[in-house]
């Protein structure tokens, strides 16, 4: 069977299991609530694809139609045009198929954790840190979703050394993950007096937030430590042991949370971190293993690869993935045209998916 014969096939599968589906819903799955709600969900999934299915057979059976009336001379003009309209409405149609026949990302519609870190340049990678931070704090509030702050390090002069957020939102990580990767600064740092542009970094880490249905954490393999909190430069903040670090010995991962005066919540915090660190290590491995099969990989997450570089003294903004360079820094900066980044990106990883859908 070739390619196209057995996606036609495929196609019709899905809509043969998609008119099952509603016959069983219709009689109400038998009595067992679980495999109604499994499903359900099933027929939910499928039912977008089945509508472009049927569509698709629809514009096929015109075109035929049209073909009909090539032969005749009065209409031939008219059919030629509209078989021309049918076969660029069957493309697209056919490549929207493709699209909803992608694999999903099961972590996309799960909330985030973000991590920013200060790389390379001292207080200005710090400052830059800071700014990032601002940056997915006013993306968020744009988006409507929650941002709140779990831990921060900051510096003297209002930078951040490290903080980890939480940013709760429907498809938040969808649209966020392909922040993860080192974000490089180039701009007069407001300590320099002679005006020399300075270059500095920061790191951003997006993990799924995961639940503890993703990730089971056990008691005997992490440490827990517990131990007064300090500000910056080290001076105590509190008087009772109430920080937390929690060591994942099979891993190494450790995650310490100092930002609550209960140690209690500490703990909560650090674990959701964790979990979320451990769900992320897991997804990598996994990532790792197709990205070995792929000729091209773009938006990997990997927290090394240089991803973009602002540009102040210019006022532009260039992601390097795609090639994409933007003159609007100010607009990036306050969170309003961080989407003119991410939609491109989406759209790159799409096709490059479909590319591999192909082969």
């Amino acid at each position: 069977m070739n390619v196209k014969a057995a996606f036609e096939s495929r196609l019709q599968t899905i809509l043969e299991r998609h008119e099952s589906l509603s016959a069983i819903l219709a009689e109400g799955a038998g009595s067992d609530p679980a495999t109604f709600v499994k499903l359900s969900k099933e027929y939910s999934d499928i039912t977008p694809v089945s509508e472009l299915i049927l569509e698709v057979k629809a514009v096929l059976a015109q075109k035929l139609e049209a073909q009909g009336l090539l032969n005749d001379p009065e209409m031939k003009e008219i059919a030629y045009s509209e078989v021309q309209e049918l076969e660029g409405r069957i493309e697209n149609l056919y490549q929207n198929i493709q699209v909803a026949l992608l694999p999903k990302d099961a972590a996309d519609e799960k909330n985030v954790i973000l991590e920013v870190r200060a790389g390379t340049g001292g207080d200005e990678a710090a400052l830059f840190g800071a700014s990032l931070l601002r940056m997915y704090q006013r993306y968020t509030e744009i988006k409507g979703w929650k941002f709140e702050l779990l831990s921060e390090n900051s510096t003297e002069l209002g930078g951040i050394k490290e903080a980890t957020v939480s940013i709760t939102g429907r498809g938040a990580f969808a649209r966020l993950k392909f922040e993860s990767g080192v974000h490089r600064v180039q701009r007069v740092p407001e300590t320099e007096a002679s005006g020399r542009i300075h270059t500095s970094a920061a790191t951003i880490a997006v993990l799924p937030e995961a639940e503890e249905v993703d990730i089971n954490i056990e008691e005997k393999d992490i440490r827990i430590d517990v131990f007064r909190s300090s500000g910056p430069g080290g001076q105590s903040v509190n008087t009772t042991d109430s920080a937390v670090r929690i060591t994942h010995l099979p891993t190494g991962l450790v995650v310490q949370q100092q930002d609550e005066k209960s140690q209690h919540k500490n703990k909560a915090k650090a674990l959701r971190v964790l979990r979320s660190r451990l769900y992320d290590l897991e997804r990598s491995k996994i990532d790792a293993e197709r990205a070995a099969n792929r000729k091209n990989q773009v938006g990997s997450g990997d927290r090394s690869e240089r991803i973009r570089t602002y540009n102040f003294p210019q006022g532009r903004v260039t992601d390097h993935r795609i090639n994409l360079t933007l003159y609007k820094i100010d607009l990036v900066m306050d969170g309003y045209a961080l989407d003119e980044i991410i939609e491109p990106m989406i759209a790159h990883d799409t096709a490059q998916k479909l590319a591999e859908f192909d082969e």
